[in-house]
């Protein structure tokens, strides 16, 4: 792959991927020339019928980035335009052209602004440098579709993947579910941000974050580039705790921010920091994740889990997201889509604590009415904190449309 290959006549850029193993994605080579205009060679499996509308897409996007002689190869895997575009630009400035100029798709019509305390009991994890995860991911029925520019792309495809991110904001329709962004830790990711926020994420995860600067900054970053673009739509903060000593700032870094909504933690960085293993009971990182719920519920924000990684045990899955529950998390993460109906299940009040809730709401009422100060169920008293308890308890079985 090719960030730029130059001689005395010649510059070549490549981006994206192609293959027998590979869907909804191309490959792009441009080499840029004195003269001739512009040569499409074009493969695609479906090139009898599409051939000619990626070739005119094609011949558009060059035009919009400056580019008027060049070679150009494309190896279409069944591409979408948002994609063939993406593709395009990185391939384009990774030969050093098209500079400080963006391809816009047409914009589907931007979604209801993300409330601050919406229900966040499942975030889905998207490669973003992988186009083919983009297109059904909200059809799996997480509550947030995170597209990650962070971990899962590889370190010489940060740059194509954040084009195509960007792009994706755009174009694809995630239904209910909140678009989330993980960027890259700073310096790298003000560059992510520069390009993903003008479309508009609702909330963006801060990885590794250690102090209540980097809060700071990237909020800051944020009030910049959209007062740069005219935008007033919110755009909410969620750090990712990663380190000990993000684990000992949790409190201050909860608090840095009003932009902040929830409070995560990454048990795999956090793990490898203390030198221990990760184990399935969580053992060792007890102390880190009951800090987070502390911090975030001291801060008034959510208490977000880490993600479970073994994606094939569905039983330890359940066991965990019951724990976390129980210590006051409200959702965790998802690295398969597998993963989402069994989080759900955990998260969800059961039958019986809906049950009881409802009979100490009753009870409450009914005391009100009569103007009594104490308020009893049967033989036990009924405390103001046991009230506020259930009324929370029957606001999230409401949200998740399980009273009948």
């Amino acid at each position: 792959m090719s960030s730029g290959i130059e001689d005395a006549t010649r510059y070549v850029g490549e981006a994206g991927h192609s293959g027998p193993e590979i869907r909804s994605d191309l490959q792009v080579l441009i080499e840029s020339r004195q003269g001739g205009g512009i040569d499409i060679e074009l493969e695609s499996r479906v090139k009898p019928y599409y051939g000619d509308a990626i070739r005119r897409q094609a011949e558009e996007v060059l035009e919009a980035l400056g580019v008027r002689h060049a070679r150009v190869v494309i190896h279409d895997e069944g591409a979408l335009p948002f994609v063939i575009a993406a593709r395009i630009e990185s391939a384009a400035r990774r030969a050093g052209l098209g500079e400080g100029i963006r391809v816009l798709p047409n914009r589907l019509s931007t979604p209801e602004p993300s409330a601050r305390d919406r229900m966040r009991r499942s975030r889905l994890y998207v490669p973003g440098s992988e186009p083919k995860h983009f297109i059904n991911a909200a059809l799996h029925g997480a509550d947030a579709i995170i597209l990650d520019l962070e971990d899962s792309v590889h370190p010489n495809e940060k740059d194509a993947a954040r084009v195509l991110v960007r792009n994706a904001l755009r174009a694809v329709d995630f239904l209910r579910c909140e678009r989330m962004v993980r960027i890259n830790q700073f310096p790298l990711g003000l560059q992510d941000l520069e390009e993903i926020v003008p479309e508009s994420p609702d909330l963006i995860l801060l990885p590794k974050v250690e102090t209540p600067r980097q809060v700071l900054e990237a909020s800051q970053k944020i009030a910049e580039i959209k007062a740069n673009f005219g935008i007033t739509r919110r755009t909410w903060l969620m750090p990712i705790l990663e380190s000990a000593l993000g684990i000992e700032k949790a409190f201050e870094i909860a608090t840095a921010s009003e932009l902040i909504v929830a409070l995560t933690v990454g048990l795999e960085d956090y793990t490898a920091d203390l030198g221990v293993v990760k184990t399935p009971t969580g053992a060792e990182s007890l102390f880190a994740r009951q800090r987070v719920v502390n911090a975030a519920h001291a801060a008034r924000i959510q208490a977000i889990d880490s993600v479970f990684g073994d994606v094939g045990d569905m039983d330890a899955l359940r066991t965990w997201a019951l724990n976390s529950r129980a210590m006051g998390f409200e959702g965790m993460g998802c690295v398969h889509p597998s993963q989402i109906t069994v989080i759900h299940e955990a998260f969800a009040p059961t039958a019986a604590e809906i049950d009881k809730a409802r009979k100490i709401v009753a009870a409450y009422n009914e005391a009100q009415e009569k103007g009594l100060g104490v308020v009893s169920l049967g033989s036990k008293m009924i405390d103001a904190p046991v009230v506020q308890r259930a009324l929370k308890l029957m606001a999230r079985a409401d949200a998740m449309q399980l009273l009948k």
